[in-house]
């Protein structure tokens, strides 16, 4: 088939004049066949989950879809850290996100309140939905926290304070094998200065109802790579590939061939990282897709790129390029094999994009360095 010279663009709808925040490189808004013009923008719907709320600040948040639509959660207060921040929620019905509501606070048994972190939305075996959150004064001093729903996040279930040496999953999703095992991404932080920071995985055989922590192995300290907030993707034969934040400039991976028992050493990737958050999910056509900054500082612009064997990376879209905090997002694949992707925007308010994987067209990465086509 011979190339189309592409026809004028045709106008840009209003969600998208609306958001000139958002930067997707596509070569045409629409592909000539013949007499047919064929929509190539994977940008299905480009949003916020809420205009104005009742706290100044929101961050770290997640999604997870429910059989009535999507849910998002994010941590939001005064400022990250404050006495005052709590997990706050919103569900996608019809067309409408609806308005943010506490959810969740770090008030404990003794009337103390303390700040929340991290809350991380997970639909379990048994179709409840689980929120996950770190309660404390610091991540160094932080435990985990879990409240249940069975109705899709309308209501929730007092909160359970997980085992000592069990966190949950500090950022990122749990992820469910096909033995039905359940692995949480977890980590951790010390409170020495500078803290060391270490990863590890949580492992359920029984639904989320007990579980076990594993490590990978030790590095000598010299080659020890500080890394938090992983991510995990499947690949063929039930393998497992983990990649998340360090402070090293690159992105760590690690590897199980056993369902998660064991783990390779860490190594970094050629993925830029700005001592930033990540996410990352397994499509189901076997492809990964990553969410992160794509650069050596600050936490802008945040990128999407796709692999197929998780060695190798292409640069996708360019979700955010303005200068601040577009950093911490979420990505999931949902029943309509579509990309539901949330991140919060200056720390003031979370992005709600969606995106076509089918329509995704990548350039090669093979130094790490993103193209300058996509922008």
């Amino acid at each position: 088939m011979q190339n189309k010279v592409c026809p004028p663009c045709p106008p840009c709808p209003p969600w998208w004049r609306a958001s000139s925040a958002l930067v997707v490189t596509v070569v045409c808004a629409t592909a000539s066949i013949g007499p047919t013009l064929i929509d190539v923008n994977p940008i299905v719907t480009s949003e916020f989950v809420f205009e104005t709320a009742p706290f100044a600040s929101a961050h770290a948040s997640t999604l997870v879809e429910t059989s009535d639509g999507l849910v998002a959660a994010w941590f939001g207060g005064t400022r990250e850290g404050a006495d005052d921040v709590g997990i706050w929620l919103s569900r996608h019905v019809g067309r409408a996100w609806t308005r943010p509501v506490e959810v969740a606070n770090g008030v404990d048994g003794d009337g103390m309140r303390y700040p929340c972190w991290n809350p991380v939305l997970s639909q379990m075996p048994d179709h409840t939905v689980s929120l996950f959150y770190k309660v404390g004064p610091s991540p160094q001093r932080w435990w985990g926290v879990v409240r249940s729903s069975r109705d899709n996040g309308r209501t929730w279930s007092d909160a359970r304070r997980l085992p000592d040496g069990i966190l949950g999953p500090i950022k990122n999703k749990v992820v469910r094998l096909s033995d039905g095992t359940l692995v949480a991404p977890s980590s951790t932080e010390s409170p020495e200065r500078p803290s060391v920071w270490r990863i590890h995985f949580e492992r359920s055989v029984d639904s989320g109802r007990t579980w076990t922590a594993v490590r990978p192995p030790a590095a000598p300290d010299k080659n020890a790579i500080d890394a938090i907030q992983p991510s995990i993707l499947i690949h063929p034969a039930g393998r497992l590939q983990a990649i998340g934040r360090t402070r090293s400039g690159r992105v760590f991976e690690t590897w199980s061939d056993d369902g998660a028992r064991t783990w390779t050493p860490l190594k970094l990737t050629v993925l830029p990282n700005p001592n930033s958050g990540i996410d990352a999910v397994t499509l189901r056509d076997g492809r990964h897709v990553v969410v992160y900054n794509h650069t050596a500082s600050g936490r802008s612009p945040l990128n999407v790129a796709v692999s197929r064997e998780g060695s190798t990376w292409d640069a996708a879209l360019v979700l955010q390029h303005e200068s601040g905090d577009y950093s911490y997002p979420a990505v999931i694949q949902t029943a309509g094999r579509l990309l539901p992707v949330t991140y919060p925007t200056r720390r003031q308010r979370v992005k709600h994009v969606v995106i076509d994987p089918a329509k995704l067209t990548t350039v090669p990465m093979p130094d790490g360095a993103w193209p300058a086509s996509v922008r």
